[in-house]
């Protein structure tokens, strides 16, 4: 069985490779390195059972003739990070939109299996307790910049659906809830390693806003689990599962404990949004996932909790 796995240098992506070289299956890579790094797929090129292809899921030439070798489909590329969505914020949507545009009319052209990674953000700014598969999506105004990749991942949904009931393409969705782990940069501003970066050079822990919000966080490995449970199974199929950890934190309890378990003495202070990204920013205050669903359709759960989260983010960061 050869696997195709578009962004497969990134963060999730370098991960699932690695599992799935673990399984002895073969792998092609698609990613342009724009935010992967070469360095996650170290181990699994050793292996002998991978390629790498450096190129962009916006060439369609190069989508289809991967997508013609491949058995089966998993789509991560992505434009990722609210830094980088709001600094491109064209060029993230026609990555987001195109992108997934491209790999599902080269599945459909070669009948391919494709799971098609979404992201809790096309919740936006709905904060119920427990967010399930189809509750509503909340979203500020098209005009805010903020909520394009919530409106782009959306679109990703939408299409791989209806080519499963326009085309019985067997497609799966997955929403992604705050992924973390080994090999993640807090460069596009993602919280987990940024914080716990600045808590070992007991420097200045930044939150952003009053740090009252809340979040839930995956470990990684979890995560991946998670990836090749729902790929594996028939009653997937033409649906849409959320993938995260339900254990719930405020930001200002998750920078307190970060220090704790790092043992630093790094002090915590505060940057309105406005500093942090540009005027009229919105964040949510809530966004907790419901993985009932996924437990049913596949006897997952979430095994590994935030102190796991810390400590393995921690050890990666002081052994780069």
């Amino acid at each position: 069985m050869r696997v195709l796995v578009t962004g497969g240098a990134g963060f999730i992506g370098s991960h699932l490779v690695d599992r799935l070289v673990h399984d002895g299956v073969e792998v092609t890579v698609l990613d342009n390195l724009e935010t992967g790094r070469i360095e996650n797929l170290d181990g699994a090129l050793a292996s002998g059972l991978i390629s790498f292809v450096e190129g962009s899921i916006l060439d369609p030439e190069i989508v289809d003739s991967l997508v013609a070798e491949a058995d089966f489909v998993y789509h991560l590329a992505a434009a990722v990070g609210v830094f980088n969505i709001l600094e491109r914020p064209l060029a993230s949507l026609l990555t987001n939109i195109k992108g997934t545009e491209n790999l599902l009319d080269a599945a459909e052209k070669y009948s391919r299996p494709i799971l098609i990674a979404s992201s809790s953000e096309v919740y936006g700014k709905n904060v119920s307790d427990s967010l399930d598969e189809d509750d509503n999506r909340i979203l500020g105004s098209p005009l805010t910049l903020r909520w394009s990749y919530s409106q782009a991942k959306a679109i990703d949904e939408t299409l791989a659906f209806a080519y499963w009931e326009d085309k019985k393409l067997p497609t799966r969705i997955v929403r992604f809830f705050n992924t973390v782990g080994p090999r993640q940069l807090g460069a596009y501003g993602m919280v987990v390693p940024r914080f716990v970066a600045a808590a070992l050079k007991n420097e200045d822990i930044t939150i952003y806003g009053n740090g009252d919000q809340t979040r839930c966080f995956g470990h990684v490995t979890d995560i991946v689990e998670a990836l090749i449970q729902v790929a594996r199974s028939e009653k997937t199929i033409g649906t849409v599962v959320n993938i995260g950890n339900p254990e719930e934190i405020s930001i200002n309890d998750l920078a307190k404990r970060v220090i704790e378990i790092t043992g630093s003495k790094s002090k915590i202070v505060y940057l309105s949004y406005e500093q942090a990204y540009t005027s009229g920013f919105e964040d949510m205050e809530r966004r907790v996932p419901n993985v009932e669903r996924i437990r049913r359709l596949t006897g997952w759960a979430p095994t590994r909790n935030l102190e796991t989260i810390i400590r393995d983010l921690a050890a990666d960061l002081t052994n780069s």
